[in-house]
């Protein structure tokens, strides 16, 4: 996650590692604070597996002191980030990796997005749903100190699956109203990434279509729609999937 994370930030402009690492902090300091002890070794194994070179910065050096180096992504790392950005796996769902995530969704893929958040949402109602039973068992016994916690514990799970809830809806109205021609930002995040020019959803048919910026194209033979029919609905993503 480390590396991924930056991966991304490299991907925006070069930056020497005190400046990356600040920019680590501030971004993902809910989720994870790094420290120099972990991230310039990632950053030496990156240089070695080349993903990303280094050169000193002469350019305004500081009285008494080195000049500082500075990390610029290569053409390998930006093919490697986009191929991570890609993944979705059970580990994304976990608090570390999908703060890391999150902070790189203008980078991911609509349908990559929505999986993510599905995930991350079903994590959360699971532990949701056993702390509550765990509370019940033992509401009689339990010191009231610890029940309190419980309680304080519950609230905050139910405020992150309805916030998650929320993300996932404007996800999809944003994917609807994409392809449905309409204008204008019709989400939290901003403008449209480059990876959501292009992506493949499925029709109420089942086929696979292709949506960029010419249009939905279908992969196979369909029946051409009726002339002034509206386009078939994009089927929600499972939450239980």
């Amino acid at each position: 996650m480390l590396e991924l994370a930056v991966l991304g930030h490299l991907a925006e402009a070069p930056m020497h590692g005190y400046e990356l690492r600040k920019r680590l902090n501030c971004e993902l300091g809910a989720f994870r604070a790094f420290s120099y002890g972990s991230l310039y070794p990632c950053l030496k194994e990156m240089q070695r597996s080349g993903l990303v070179t280094s050169a000193r910065d002469d350019s305004t050096p500081a009285r008494g002191r080195r000049s500082r180096i500075v990390y610029r992504l290569t053409s390998s790392g930006r093919d490697h980030l986009l191929r991570l950005l890609a993944e979705c796996e059970p580990a994304t769902d976990d608090d570390e990796c999908f703060g890391v995530h999150f902070t790189l969704f203008a980078r991911t893929r609509a349908e990559v997005r929505l999986r993510i958040l599905a995930g991350r949402r079903n994590r959360l109602q699971e532990r949701l749903d056993c702390l509550r039973q765990r509370m019940e068992q033992t509401a009689q016994e339990a010191d009231p100190y610890v029940l309190e916690l419980n309680r304080y514990r519950a609230e905050a799970l139910e405020r992150e699956v309805g916030w998650l809830d929320d993300l996932v809806r404007q996800e999809r109205h944003r994917f609807e109203s994409r392809h449905d021609g309409q204008s204008g930002d019709a989400g939290w995040a901003g403008q449209y990434s480059d990876a959501d020019q292009r992506t493949e959803v499925p029709d109420a048919t089942g086929t696979r279509r292709t949506h960029g910026a010419h249009g939905p194209r279908g992969t196979s033979e369909t029946v051409p729609p009726r002339p002034g029919a509206p386009p078939p609905p994009t089927p929600p993503v499972d939450l239980e999937q």
